[in-house]
C-alpha cells in the first residue's frame, strides 16, 4: 500500500557496501568520500585522523545539519575536536560503522533532510 508519493529530483544514494568499498549510484568506490544528496566529493582525505573543518569546505554551501561519519576505526582523537567545532556551526556529528552510516544516510536523504556522510570504506 502506497501512503504518499515522494517526488524528489535525482539524489545520490548508496546501493550497497562490502568490505573496503561502497556503491554509490551504481558505481563502486574504494577510497574515502563525502556524499550528500546533491554532492559526491571524491579524491578526499585518506583517514579519519586527518579530519578538520578545512577538509569539509565542500559541504558548507549545502548547510547540512547532520553529518554522519562511517568508519571501521571510530576512535581518532580528531573526532572529539571536530564534534565541538561542528556543534558551534549547529551541525550534529554522528559516528557509526560504515554499514549503519550508509543506511542512515539513505533514509535521511530520501526524507529531504539536510544530511551528508563522510565515508571511509
Amino acid at each position: 500500500m502506497k501512503l504518499h508519493e515522494h517526488a524528489t529530483a535525482r539524489i545520490n544514494l548508496i546501493g550497497g557496501h562490502a568490505p573496503g568499498r561502497i556503491q554509490v549510484n551504481g558505481r563502486w568506490l574504494e577510497a574515502p568520500f563525502i556524499i550528500a544528496p546533491t554532492l559526491l566529493h571524491e579524491a578526499w582525505i585518506s583517514a579519519p585522523e586527518a579530519l578538520d573543518l578545512q577538509c569539509l569546505a565542500a559541504l558548507w554551501p549545502l548547510e547540512p545539519r547532520v553529518l554522519l561519519l562511517g568508519a571501521q576505526h571510530r576512535d581518532a582523537p580528531t573526532i572529539k575536536t571536530l564534534r565541538g567545532e561542528l556543534s558551534a556551526r549547529q551541525v550534529a556529528l554522528e559516528v557509526m560503522d560504515v554499514g549503519a552510516a550508509c543506511r542512515t544516510y539513505n533514509v535521511l536523504a530520501q526524507e529531504d533532510r539536510p544530511v551528508a556522510a563522510l565515508l571511509f570504506p
